[in-house]
Formats: C-alpha cells, structure tokens, sequence
C-alpha cells in the first residue's frame, strides 16, 4: 500500500489536482491517499471542494487578512511538517508553483518524504515575472523526485538543469482533465449575475487580470487599455471581468472601468461558470497561466497580458499572443482580431499543445510504476 499526501492551497492547485485525486482514490487497494488544504486562498477554494468532492483530511485553515508570503511560508513549512512527522508517507504531491507548493514541498524535503511535482519544468528565466512563481517552481524541482511535466519543452528545461531523464515523465496538463470534465456538465446562467448578458448580439470578451509584479503603473496601463477597447467597440462587445479581491487590483479596476456601460465588472466566478462563460466568448485577455492552457481547448483565442510567459507552447502553436501590458498595443491587438476574421480563425483553430485530458492518468500510473506496484 502506497501512501500519498497531496497538498494544495489555492484555486489554480485546486483545479488541476481534483482530477488527480481522483484517479489516485480509484486504487482503493494500492493507494491510500489524504488531502491537505492549506487554506492560502480559502475562500476561492471551497467551492472547488464541493465541485470535484475532494475529501479534506487535513484543513490547515492559514489564510490571513493581508496575509505575506513570509506568512504562508512559515506556516505551510511548519504544518506539513508536523503531518509528515506524525503519520508515514511515501510521497507528497505538489501542483504548480504556487508559495504553498514551495513550502510544502521544503517540509517533505526536511522530513525525507519523497517529492512529485505536477507541472514541473515550467520557465521563463525571470525570477521577477512571474513573482514569486518562477523561483517557487525551481525551488521545488531542486528537491522533487518525480517531474510530471506537462510538454516535451518543459522536459527538456528540466534536462537541461540536470534532471535525470528516467525521473521526469510528459502527461500533457491535468487543467484539460478538470475543464473538459466541467465544460461538459449542465449549466444555466439564469439567477447569475451573466443572466443578462447578451450573448446572442454582442461579441463577449473575457478579462482576467490580477497578477503581482503588474501591480502600479502596468497594471493601470492594462485598465486603461480595456477602458479605450470598450470605447472603440461600444456597441458591439461586452467585457467581463471577474475582479479578483486584492485591494491592489479592486482600487484601480474600479478607479478606471467602473461606469462603463459595456464593461461588466463582477466578484470572481467560481470554476463552473467561468468555463461555461469561456465557452460563449469571443476571446480572452488575461494574465493567468490556467486560462492561457485551457482557452485553446475551448477554440478560444487569447491574448496575454503579460512581459513574458512560461507558456511558450501555445505562442509557438499559435493559441496564443504574448501582447504585454501597454494599452495601446492591447487595443491593436484586441482589434486585429476583432476586425480580421483571418487572424481570429488562425488562432481559434489551432490545437491545444497541453494535452488532450489524460494527464490525470499518466501521473497516477507512473506513481504506481516508480513504487514497484502494478496499475492498470
């Protein structure tokens, strides 16, 4: 029997871990796994619980108002470690490259628990963008034992550091199982604040913007770039933008959107109907890395709104634009594809380089394989 604790904090670790947690649970016999939920982002997690029914064993429940990193280092290191230190596991599972999965991934480490990482070998060779990511996922890959990594380009970053090649294992990205499991159940918008959105006459243009080292003068350039793009297609789009709570992203999207008529400015959507609204949209422009792997599934194109991505597969595949925080150049770019039928078919035809929705199944049968124990 394989012991595996899997550890997540966040919305994005939440998505792309239920599919494996639940692929895990189907070997009742071979795996015991548990669940830890460190709480980084309690509130935008819980509806992910009750969506993919994760069973939470551990509730760490450390989120904090104005919470530092310096907080949820501590705090995560301390609790994981006192888990692995009280009950034997074989193996932690970490996902991505979020301060929680750091932190988690040092305790398994101090407490020689072996390590898998779930998204491993993703770069962009700027420890400052994104922040703290990018250090996060390094930091991790230097203490993890199994790389589940999500394309042949993150392999081949992770051989380039050194990684021996019989550790790492490309299983496509676990985000496609989630959103192809969710794109394809029931929904209505009706009682939602998208009830009267109107999908049938207006193009709708999706918008998620958040990220940290975008905060002061690029993140306002990003708002008065949509702000100028509303303007110019008044009658023919409608901007949604769930807003995320941080203060640092509320004062200058309410500052420089609010009253504009075709821009509709709403609390952040859980992951049901945010797929479905990426289903009915026209285009995404955004700063997440989730959004940039799953669009493209969606035949949606995206424009990011980002100095760099580590998702270079889907700019080198064409699913993708890397297009900055300028405003102008947001405009240009919006524009072209809203004018140019060519452009936008280009992009929305190409096919997602981050799996086809099996990842789930590979990192749980090579977890099987590396413990000497047969699966399917």
């Amino acid at each position: 029997m394989l012991k595996v604790l899997t550890v997540f904090g966040t919305r994005p670790e939440a998505i792309k871990m239920a599919p494996v947690i639940a692929e895990l649970e189907k070997y009742p016999t071979l795996i015991e796994n548990k669940n830890c939920l460190t709480g980084q982002h309690k509130d935008m997690v819980a509806p992910l619980i009750d969506l993919f029914n994760i069973r939470v064993d551990y509730d760490l429940n450390l989120m904090r108002e104005n919470q530092t990193l310096e907080h949820i280092t501590i705090s995560v290191l301390r609790e994981v470690s006192q888990i692995l230190r009280g009950e034997h596991f074989d193996l932690l599972l970490v996902q991505g490259d979020t301060t929680t999965s750091m932190a988690a991934a040092l305790a398994a480490f101090y407490c020689g628990v072996k390590i898998g990482h779930i998204e491993a070998g993703l770069r962009t060779f700027d420890k400052f963008h994104p922040y703290p990511e990018e250090s996060n996922r390094k930091i991790i890959d230097a203490m993890a034992d199994l790389f589940f990594a999500h394309s042949d380009q993150a392999k081949q970053h992770l051989l380039n550091e050194g990684i021996p090649e019989a550790q790492i294992e490309v299983t496509g990205n676990t985000v496609i199982d989630a959103l192809l499991d969710v794109s394809s159940r029931p929904y209505s918008f009706a009682g939602t604040p998208l009830e009267a959105l109107p999908f049938d006459t207006k193009r709708i243009v999706l918008v998620t913007a958040h990220r940290r080292e975008s905060f002061g003068g690029p993140f306002e350039s990003i708002c008065c770039g949509l702000k100028e793009l509303a303007l110019k297609y008044h009658d023919e789009i409608v901007l949604v933008y769930p807003v995320h709570r941080n203060p640092n992203v509320r004062q200058v999207v309410n500052s420089v959107l609010s009253g504009i008529d075709n821009v509709l400015l709403i609390d952040p959507l859980d992951y049901l109907p945010l797929v479905h609204l990426m289903k009915k949209s026209y285009m995404v422009l955004t700063d997440s890395g989730g959004l940039q792997e799953e669009a493209p599934s969606l035949g949606k194109p995206v424009l990011v709104l980002r100095k760099v991505t580590e998702r270079q597969e889907g700019v080198e595949a064409g699913t993708l634009k890397l297009v900055g925080m300028d405003a102008t150049t947001i405009v240009a770019e919006a524009s072209r594809l809203l004018e140019d039928e060519g452009a936008y078919h280009a992009m929305a035809s190409k096919a997602n380089p981050y799996g086809d929705g099996t990842a789930r199944i590979k990192i749980v049968q090579r977890i099987l394989q590396d413990a000497g124990i047969a699966g399917r």
